[in-house]
């Protein structure tokens, strides 16, 4: 099994290029399942969880052609309408299948999904929404079995704001007879990034990107080239990397647009940050100050961002309180920066974070993605070495990650 040896101390400097978002990517490579006609993706980052998804649409009979970061698919001849457990258990984002296949086919298998331990995050807004529509819908032996005719254009609102509850549902809705209307909606930039794919498609939907958003279906979808979003939060993390080791980097092919929430908080910390067309440069001061957050639904802090503000709130100066209100169980990183010399005490959904004059390096083991992203910033300003085990959680959702802190400078590779 793979893990990552940093050596610590190195103020990171250059500039680096972000990749293309997994969380854009994701919904959109199944949204190729609502058209007969080839869909071209462009800026597709190459990632496990990426490749992933495209084992499980090949499997189904989608026709994938992969050539650098640019992905094809022709969804033409769909042989199985199944999403097995095998594929379907690593990752979580599996269930995006299920809208767009019982849209266009009247039926689909899916495997109830697994991916990172941070909480349970259930799928029955999905389903709820789904049997608003018209559609049958049951679980029988872990798999979701859906079947409808054609869909039908409703009112729903979800109980809870959901990202891939909204994305489902509004690829579903497209097909459907009808207008379909989607309240207490997720607003994140990656929903937007889905609906002006489906929009290029030939569907009909507004309001993306506020809490209401209206989609009046259509008889078909036709193909079309879309070019996915810059990942924000793959933008942040590097930020915050930046930010503690005191650095001096550059961040092309991104946005701050995204990230408003993220960016104020680091300026609060005392950086120094400059927001360019298509470009950030940050420059971290000689030690941060410590910031206190609370994670909710976009637009304000993203949970995904959590624990890499704990691994810099590790070395701040002074003590912040990190409130996390979207999953019960995302502070597994904190015992890990513990074993760094980290003083963290966690209270509930609450954590006290001061900050200490220095990290120590140790091994530490990785238990998702992002607390894995946060391991590695720490690692980055402590003494010594650092080993971090488990890093296939990196690989679902960083692209290059050594390769990347190594240009900046990091001392940094991936070993066995």
């Amino acid at each position: 099994m793979d893990k990552l040896l940093i050596e610590g101390g190195v103020r990171l400097k250059g500039e680096i290029a972000i990749s293309g978002a997994k969380n854009a990517a994701l919904p959109l490579l199944c949204a190729a399942l609502l058209t007969a006609e080839p869909v071209s993706f462009t800026n597709v980052p190459q990632l496990n969880d990426i490749r992933t998804l495209l084992r499980l649409l090949a499997d189904m009979g989608v026709k994938v052609a992969h050539e650098g970061s640019t992905v094809t698919l022709d969804a033409s001849a769909l042989t199985n309408p199944v999403a097995s457990y095998e594929l379907v258990k690593t990752m979580r984002a599996s269930i995006l299948v299920l809208g767009p296949m019982l849209a266009r086919f009247g039926e689909a298998k899916v495997s109830l999904p697994g991916g990172c331990a941070i909480g349970a995050r259930p799928v029955d807004q999905h389903i709820k929404g789904l049997q608003a529509m018209g559609a049958e819908v049951s679980v029988d032996h872990g798999y979701v079995l859906a079947k409808s005719p054609r869909l039908k254009g409703v009112r729903l609102f979800t109980d809870m704001v959901t990202v891939t509850g909204t994305e489902n549902l509004m690829m579903a809705a497209c097909l459907a007879d009808g207008t379909t209307v989607i309240e207490n909606a997720a607003r994140e930039p990656e929903v937007v990034d889905l609906a002006n794919c489906l929009i290029a498609m030939g569907a009909q939907i507004s309001g993306a990107g506020t809490d209401v958003i209206r989609i009046r279906g259509v008889e078909r979808l036709h193909g079309t080239t879309h070019r996915i979003m810059p990942d924000r939060i793959e933008t942040g993390t590097y930020l915050c990397a930046a930010a503690a080791t005191g650095g001096d980097v550059r961040l092309l092919d991104t946005s701050s647009a995204y990230l408003d929430a993220v960016v104020d908080k680091l300026m609060d910390a005392g950086c120094d940050i400059v927001s360019e067309r298509n470009a950030i440069h940050i420059k971290g001061p000689q030690r941060l100050k410590a910031v206190s957050l609370r994670t909710s639904p976009y637009p304000a802090f993203p949970t995904d961002m959590q624990a890499q503000f704990m691994a810099i709130n590790c070395v701040a100066e002074g003590t912040a309180i990190i409130r996390e209100t979207i999953f019960e169980n995302r502070y597994m990183h904190a015992v890990e920066l513990q074993r760094l010399g980290a003083d963290i005490k966690i209270d509930g959904n609450t954590a006290f974070v001061t900050g200490v004059a220095k990290l120590q390096g140790a091994a530490v083991m990785a238990t998702d993605l992002r607390a894995s992203a946060s391991l590695v910033i720490a690692g980055l300003v402590a003494e010594g070495e650092t080993l971090v085990d488990r890093i296939y959680h990196l690989d679902r959702g960083y692209e290059k990650l050594e390769e990347k802190l190594a240009v900046l400078g990091a001392r940094v590779r991936r070993t066995n």
